[in-house]
């Protein structure tokens, strides 16, 4: 098989590399750049622990080949924190313990950040249950997630007074 060049920005970081045209780009992330905060879980897209932003939109990581990102911007959740400071989303996870193994938080995080980007978005009960519908947690039970995603967006909104 011949190797395709492939040049992309990660969590603003140009990258180079050859890489098969049929390696995923979970695999690209994880063991070529060593950003293991993007977890394969089911390996079909089904669970959503995978996802990454391409572009700015999330896209499943492991039905994605890396060929495809290319000339993409990709967003992991390493980016999310910056200078030591936890992203509100992380932190209003933390806060309102909607974390407990933490294998599926990525992509959980991954999912919401976009729409928390978005000012003209607003989130209720109803809204965060839609927005991570398409994310498997085998550990909270989703109530603290629902509530760590209002939370944050409460936060972001009354500039960062919690709830």
């Amino acid at each position: 098989m011949t190797a395709f060049r492939l040049k992309l920005e990660v969590n603003g970081v140009t990258h180079e590399a050859d890489v098969e045209p049929r390696r995923l780009l979970a695999d690209f992330l994880r063991d070529d750049l060593h950003l293991k905060g993007t977890r394969v879980g089911c390996e079909h897209g089904v669970c959503g622990s995978c996802t990454v932003l391409m572009n700015g939109q999330p896209v499943r990581s492991c039905t994605t080949l890396a060929v495809q990102a290319h000339d993409s911007l990709i967003e992991t959740v390493e980016s999310l924190q910056r200078d030591g400071d936890l992203h509100p989303l992380q932190s209003s996870f933390s806060k309102c313990h909607a974390l407990q193994c933490g294998f599926c938080t990525a992509g959980f995080l991954m999912t919401l950040k976009p729409l928390y980007d978005d000012d003209e978005v607003t989130m209720d009960a109803a809204k965060a249950r839609e927005a991570i519908s398409g994310n498997i947690c085998r550990c909270t039970g989703y109530q603290q997630i629902v509530e760590a995603t209002i939370d944050a967006f409460h936060c972001r909104d009354h500039g960062g007074q919690s709830q």
